[in-house]
């Protein structure tokens, strides 16, 4: 009889190993191949306290960190472009991280999927530390090609009558090539300000200048793998306090999109790519 009970037991065992094995290749094929292409497309409405009625529901597009490697093809961002098109914003916001490297075809790919992006008004775009990791010259040639406005230390002002609405931009902080003073002595003392910053966790600090109702960034990819319970298991730097989603800092709004790309291994779990679409309100509508 004892005999008989060890051999259910090692029989057990086996197919607990064999399910374990099983969940595990499950796991990582659900990873590698089919949340990384299941791209969210996440409508938040946001009240913007200066906002003027003028631009009551103006709607902005973000997407970040496009990381065009040898997984981010021409074909997966043509996709996430037709995506953006779908909601036909008012203008798109590319908040950084347009490659992993450099290599041949890199940028031709990125100008042909981009130029394809039909907002209204118009793309604005700041760089990530990635993008001056490996060629900052060739990204803003990348932006410049393809339509988009570079917004690095720059600020871009939409007007609908005497009503105002201020983009403005900073470049990487991490690369240390943002310069706060140079948009501050762009953006005018009225209207509602969003600011583009690739890392989210200097918002700390561009929440002193009190002129911001609202910041974008990614940097995080949210992380890429979130376990449940847990959250994510591994942050970058400057991307571990706000690392995906709505924040209130202060009196200022940010938030952190997830991302559309991924750096190695090329995997997500539980942290979809996204596609971000702000609904702006304002209080005087």
């Amino acid at each position: 009889m004892k005999h008989k009970q060890l051999k259910l037991t090692r029989r057990g065992l086996l197919k607990a190993a064999v399910r374990t094995g099983i969940g595990t290749v499950g796991l990582f094929a659900w990873s590698r191949e089919i949340e990384p292409e299941w791209v969210e497309v996440n409508h938040i409405d946001l009240k913007l306290p200066r906002l003027a009625a003028p631009f009551h529901d103006f709607k902005l597009a973000q997407i970040s960190d496009i990381h065009m490697d040898s997984w981010m093809t021409r074909s997966r961002l043509e996709e996430v472009v037709h995506l953006v098109n779908s909601q036909q914003p008012d203008m798109v916001a590319i908040t950084g991280d347009f490659v992993t490297y450099i290599s041949r075809g890199v940028a031709a790919n990125l100008v042909r999927a981009l130029s394809q992006l039909r907002p209204r008004l118009g793309t604005v775009a700041v760089l990530g530390n990635h993008d001056h990791w490996t060629n900052a010259i060739v990204i803003r040639r990348v932006v410049a090609q393809a339509g988009m406005i570079d917004l690095s230390n720059k600020v871009h002002t939409l007007h609908r009558g005497d009503a105002m609405l201020h983009l403005a931009g900073l470049d990487d902080a991490w690369a240390g090539q943002d310069d706060m003073d140079a948009v501050m002595q762009q953006l005018p003392s009225q209207g509602a300000a969003i600011l583009l910053a690739h890392e989210p966790d200097f918002a700390d600090e561009y929440v002193k200048t009190r002129r911001f109702d609202l910041q974008l960034s990614g940097h995080s990819h949210g992380g890429q793998v979130r376990v449940p319970l847990v959250g994510p298991i591994k942050l970058p730097p400057y991307g571990k306090q706000y690392h995906s989603g709505l924040y209130q800092v202060d009196d200022m709004q940010l938030y952190t999109n997830r991302g559309i790309g991924m750096l190695w291994p090329h995997v997500r779990f539980n942290c979809r790519p996204e596609i971000t679409i702000f609904h702006l309100q304002s209080s005087a509508a």
